[in-house]
Order: structure tokens, then sequence, then C-alpha cells
């Protein structure tokens, strides 16, 4: 009996050494890699991209990203990319999500189901500024040479809540005194700045609305053939897209994500994203999105 209880006791001390062991172990790698969240546990940061061309397109672009940040931060990256930007809102109203590449309209649209915020967005390499622009084409041989004329006609817009694709097209077409959708033949949103491009080169539509940037790219790439479209209209500045985080982000990761951002060098990593460098916002750089929005019913 003597013999059997000293058994039990050596084996009790044993397996306490291994629970503490386990336990010492756990603490350790949680002070190596802080929580993306306040409120999580993770070490993994998730982050969402819209998806303003092809979502497989879209994620294999940002992996040389993805890897960036994993050096960085020393964190796991998992890219999100929805099929539609209403998706990444979801996602990140849903606590799915600790950062997301927004457009301006989809972050607006995203702090008023989530406490988010913007933290940097892009120094574009085109205007050389935060900003950027859409545009609102028609085909070359159309006889349409004015906003006014496009009414009782077919429009395309991209995803409904693309800044560039829907927002600001809407916007100049309001001030050239045509309504949204009733001022129409027909209207359709395709989705994506690549599809709405086609759709006004191939004649499916008379005009559409996307983003400069995205459209010189698609030129250049040969997707687009530029004898065959014109611009009718070109927006005013747009401030760039904002890289936006929970409220509830680790304070020190955030200013890490911030640094990470501002210190990119790397040539082709900016030109990936369609940068010089990054700089800082604030959600006051994003008022007049947030007005023009809900003027024109975009925010519900």
């Amino acid at each position: 009996m003597r013999n059997s209880l000293r058994l039990v006791f050596v084996l009790s001390v044993l397996m306490l050494g291994v629970l503490f062991t386990g336990c010492s172990g756990s603490g350790k790698a949680s002070q190596d890699k802080p929580a993306a969240s306040k409120n999580a546990s993770s070490t993994v940061l998730r982050v969402g991209l819209v998806p303003n061309q092809a979502p497989d397109q879209i994620k294999a672009k940002y992996e040389p990203f993805k890897k960036y940040l994993e050096q960085k931060l020393g964190l796991e990256v998992e890219l999100f990319v929805a099929n539609n930007y209403a998706g990444v809102v979801e996602a990140m109203a849903s606590n799915k999500l600790d950062m997301a590449y927004f457009g301006g309209l989809t972050y607006v649209q995203a702090r008023q189901r989530a406490a988010v915020h913007p933290v940097v967005t892009e120094i574009d390499s085109e205007t050389k500024t935060t900003k950027y622009y859409s545009l609102i084409i028609t085909q070359s041989d159309s006889k349409i040479k004015d906003l006014s004329e496009l009414k009782g006609k077919t429009f395309a817009f991209g995803d409904i809540s693309s800044t560039s694709g829907s927002l600001y097209p809407q916007i100049m077409l309001d001030n050239a005194g045509l309504k949204v959708p009733d001022d129409f033949a027909n209207v359709i949103f395709t989705g994506k700045h690549d599809a709405t491009a086609l759709a006004v080169q191939n004649g499916k539509v008379d005009a559409g609305g996307l983003e400069g940037r995205i459209l010189n790219k698609l030129i250049a790439d040969g997707k687009v053939d530029k004898t065959k479209i014109k611009v009718l209209a070109k927006s005013d500045f747009i401030e760039g897209y904002p890289w936006v985080v929970q409220d509830s982000m680790n304070s020190e990761l955030e200013e890490k994500i911030i640094d990470a951002f501002l210190a990119i060098e790397d040539q082709e990593l900016l030109k990936l994203m369609k940068a010089e460098k990054f700089a800082k916002v604030t959600a006051a750089d994003y008022k007049y999105i947030a007005e023009q929005a809900g003027r024109l019913g975009l925010l519900k």
C-alpha cells in the first residue's frame, strides 16, 4: 500500500510539472506576439481587401505585402477578399477582420456598423498626392459629348459601394442634372472597374463610371483598347483608399502597423500597391465622402 501511494504521489508531481511547463510556454508566446485586438487572443492579423478587381487577382497581388507585414510585425497575416465590397464591410462589422483596405465610401459605410478608424493611405504614383479620381467614359465613336446627353441612355457603375465606381460618378451625374436611376433607360452594377470598362468598350452600355488609375492600367496591360473609348468627365480629387483598423486594436500593434506602412521602401512592393509611399489619414479626411454618400442615399 505504501509503495502504491508513493507511486501516485510521484505521478502527480510529474503531471503538475508538465502542466506548469505548458502554461509557461503559452505565456511567453503571448508576450512575443500581442493579440490583434484588446479582446482577442489570436496571434494572427486578419486583413481584408476590397475586390475592386477580380478577387483572386487581388489576393495574389498582395502576397508580397502579406510577407512584408509578417516580417515587420512578427505575426501571421491572413488575407481575405470578399466577392463584393459589402462582404468586407460585413466581415469587419462581425469582428472577423482586424484591418481592412477600403475605398472611402466603404469605410464610411463600415463605421456605421463597427468601431473603426482609418490610419494610412497611399501617396499615388500618378497624382503624386494622397488623392485620385473617377472618370465617366463612353465609346469613342459615340455622339454623346456631354453628361447631360446621357439622359435616357444606359449606364454602368462598378460595385454600389465603390467610391470611384459608384459615388463619384453619381456626384458628377447629379451635378449635370441627372438622377440615378430615374433619368436612365437602364442602370447596371458590374461589381468591378474592369467589368465596367469592358461593358462600355463592347457597347453593352452607353457609358460607365470607374476609377481613372485602374482604367489606365487596363489600357497599359492591353485589356482595354484606348481607341474604342473616350472620357466624358473627370471628377474632383478623391481622398485615397484608407487602411482601416478596429478601434479595439492593441495600441502598440496599431503603431507598429502605421510605422510598417511609412517605412516601405521596396520599389517593387510600392509599385504593386500603386504607391509612391504612404501617409497618415484621419476620419476628418473622409468627411466630404460621408456627406455626399448620405445626400445620395448610399448610407443605409
